[in-house]
């Protein structure tokens, strides 16, 4: 006989997705809003949801997650937290001779610092909201850290800081059963992206839709197990 799985939802449960307004991150909101998730979307600037409809979302406008006391503050102020989402970070990419120590830590300000504060922050969240042990975190890793590519020295860095951060702190949190994994993206298929490359193909590209499926695999408590991996999301790119 096949074993009865529990039905696949977070109903009720909160969940931060930061970066929700961008294009990966709209489809990992609604994917959370899918599973019955109640969603916090922190947003730095108040024009980013002039193009989205977050009705059954709650945002907060005017949170740096680059700041150590901001997100504190914005995480004490939710209610009890199971998962959080760091969908925050920036690109760009050159050659080492051409690319600024100013460059590199901003990159390293947007995409490892953000994930770490927001690790943290998120961690005493849940540490304070259950009454039973569990919780889960997701970072975002990039390709270029498992696939090397030219030109990309400082974003690599900064996204090869995030992907020790996730498989160390999974290590470090394994015992009260809060997962901790990450998504290594290739090029997603967003409308940035398109804009940037228009000659590429675009049907190679991971749509955000199959991404955020992926991701909510990971969130779900019906994962009893994966934690500590940091999971491709190439498609074809």
């Amino acid at each position: 006989m096949l074993p009865d799985f529990p039905q696949e939802n977070i109903r009720g449960r909160h969940v931060v997705v930061t970066g929700g307004t961008g294009g990966l991150g709209q489809g990992v909101v609604a994917r959370m809003l899918q599973c019955g998730a109640i969603v916090h979307a922190p947003v730095w600037k108040e024009e980013e949801l002039e193009n989205v409809d977050w009705l059954a979302v709650n945002t907060t406008t005017g949170v740096d997650l680059r700041d150590e006391t901001q997100v504190r503050a914005y995480y004490q102020s939710l209610p009890e937290l199971w998962a959080s989402i760091h969908l925050v970070g920036g690109f760009s990419m050159g050659p080492l001779g051409q690319t600024s120590v100013v460059e590199m830590r901003r990159l390293m300000e947007l995409n490892a610092t953000t994930a770490y504060l927001c690790c943290q922050a998120a961690l005493e969240k849940i540490r304070s909201s259950l009454e039973t042990p569990g919780g889960r975190l997701i970072n975002v890793s990039a390709r270029p850290v498992e696939i090397p590519a030219g030109e990309m020295v400082a974003y690599s860095m900064s996204k090869a800081a995030v992907s020790a951060l996730t498989r160390s702190l999974a290590v470090e949190l394994a015992p009260e059963k809060i997962w901790v994994n990450a998504i290594a993206p290739g090029i997603i298929d967003t409308v940035a992206n398109r804009s940037a490359m228009p000659d590429a193909d675009h049907s190679k590209w991971a749509a955000p839709a199959g991404i955020a499926r992926v991701i909510s695999d990971l969130v779900l408590p019906q994962n009893l197990c994966q934690t500590g991996s940091v999971v491709p999301v190439y498609g074809q790119s």
